[in-house]
């Protein structure tokens, strides 16, 4: 199978992305939203996904990566949507020129972890047709017990170098409440697209507030006795990847 494209989004955002690999009666597409900090290589679901029949896309937030900006200078949830906006205006691919434009019938978003927010706040969107957020940081306010918010910008700095384009003002944005926070933007999702994968002993992003984010908004969520801090990849385990086929339908 080919291997991941790449191209640009609103002039800065950069995603790797693969067209179907057969031939489909509608456009669906799915857009991967990684999470911070690492890399976040997705060749794994994109080829998946391509394989099925999707487009799959797998932006750099603003600021992060290859991308253009400055992390968290705006929500990463408005680079989702900036690339759903553009997908039916046209798109060029980086090494050979070829342009694309895709005309979705259906819009999948995944995210994982610090995508997860992006994810779940995009899904008030009409284009958007459903969400699966895996390991999700629900609200930025609960505690972390592996990665604490402060000493987690400092590791950003150090361990990452530019790979985070980040000010001190922006990361505090995180801590105050508001800013890219599902919990306090209730009025900005819909639970009726969404379903939740989590695991019990995830210390990096506790189960406490996803299940109490569940409870208060009636949101499906799938909690997994074990598995530690969820990558979305674990959407391709078959048992699971049966309930993900069948809610995606």
């Amino acid at each position: 199978m080919a291997s991941p494209l790449r191209t640009r989004f609103a002039k800065d955002i950069v995603a790797e992305f693969l067209p179907p690999a057969r031939k489909t009666k509608s456009a669906k597409v799915i857009i991967l939203c990684g999470g911070m900090p690492g890399y976040g290589d997705k060749r794994d679901l994109i080829k998946f996904f391509s394989g099925r029949g999707f487009w799959v896309f797998h932006p750099r937030y603003r600021g992060s990566w290859e991308s253009g900006g400055q992390f968290l200078k705006i929500s990463p949830h408005r680079d989702i949507l900036d690339v759903i906006n553009q997908l039916p205006k046209g798109f060029t691919e980086a090494l050979h020129h070829k342009r694309y434009k895709v005309k979705p019938d259906k819009i999948y978003v995944i995210g994982g972890s610090f995508g997860g927010p992006a994810a779940l706040l995009v899904s008030a969107d009409p284009r958007v047709s459903k969400v699966i957020a895996v390991s999700p940081v629900v609200d930025w306010g609960a505690p972390s017990r592996e990665e604490p918010l402060g000493p987690l910008f400092n590791y950003l700095k150090e361990g990452f170098g530019n790979g985070y384009r980040l000010s001190k003002t922006n990361w505090q944005k995180l801590g105050r409440g508001n800013f890219y926070n599902p919990s306090r933007n209730l009025s900005k999702i819909d639970v009726q697209k969404i379903l939740m994968v989590h695991a019990m002993d995830d210390y990096v992003v506790m189960a406490g507030p996803v299940k109490k984010f569940a409870a208060k908004t009636g949101a499906p969520l799938i909690m997994l006795k074990k598995g530690g801090h969820l990558s979305t990849s674990v959407i391709l385990e078959p048992k699971l990847y049966k309930k993900i086929k069948k809610f995606l339908g």
